[in-house]
């Protein structure tokens, strides 16, 4: 078994890919868990892409901690009627230290009256050990935006977010069937296949 740090400093993410990848790696700890946490700032995260995002976390991170194996993802939600965004920015759409909660605020704000809330959430995943790249793995989940928020399970965009096929959100669905369908549990299913490949 290998200790693998997740950079970042969302438990909830964190609990996420646990629950996904605990028969891979023993123990998953995050940023939040390590000595000194609070003494190195978060690196600015100035690429265009998520696996542009993802990169700069992951060899951050791998460069702070030499002997873990880092993985780091970058998500986000891409609605069709605003041309992909919220995007890249997803985490910081409603201003560079906003909450969850005003997120979603502004996006039902910006879609207020419009019927096309086709969307999609994307997630890239980069799995480093001692600064060189392992495997990058993505995964996307499609769905709709809906136009109240419903539920209070997940974080981030899940309350308004229904995955196709479904007419529940991510916030009132099981954490085992979004693990099944949500774009970082497809981009971990293919590190899964990838690390049992590698072994």
């Amino acid at each position: 078994m290998t200790t693998l740090i997740v950079a970042t400093h969302n438990q909830h993410k964190t609990e996420e890919i646990a629950a996904m990848l605990g028969e891979h790696f023993a123990p998953i700890t995050d940023l939040t868990q390590q000595p000194n946490r609070d003494d190195h700032p978060a690196p600015e995260e100035t690429g265009k892409t998520f696996e542009a995002n993802a990169l700069i976390k992951a060899l951050d991170a791998s460069a702070r901690f030499p002997d873990a194996t880092i993985l780091a993802d970058d998500s986000g939600l891409e609605v069709d009627a605003l041309a992909g965004a919220p995007g890249v920015y997803s985490a910081r759409y409603a201003g560079e230290n906003a909450s969850d909660a005003d997120n979603r605020k502004k996006l039902l704000t910006v879609l207020d009256g419009n019927t096309q809330r086709s969307a999609r959430f994307r997630c890239v995943l980069i799995l480093v050990k001692n600064g060189k790249v392992l495997t990058t793995c993505d995964g996307t989940c499609e769905g709709r935006i809906a136009t109240a928020e419903s539920g209070d399970g997940g974080f981030g965009y899940d309350p308004l977010f229904i995955p196709e096929g479904y007419d529940e959100s991510f916030g009132i669905l099981p954490a085992e069937t979004k693990n099944q369908l949500s774009h970082r549990g497809r981009a971990l299913a293919k590190l899964k296949t990838a690390l049992s490949i590698d072994n």
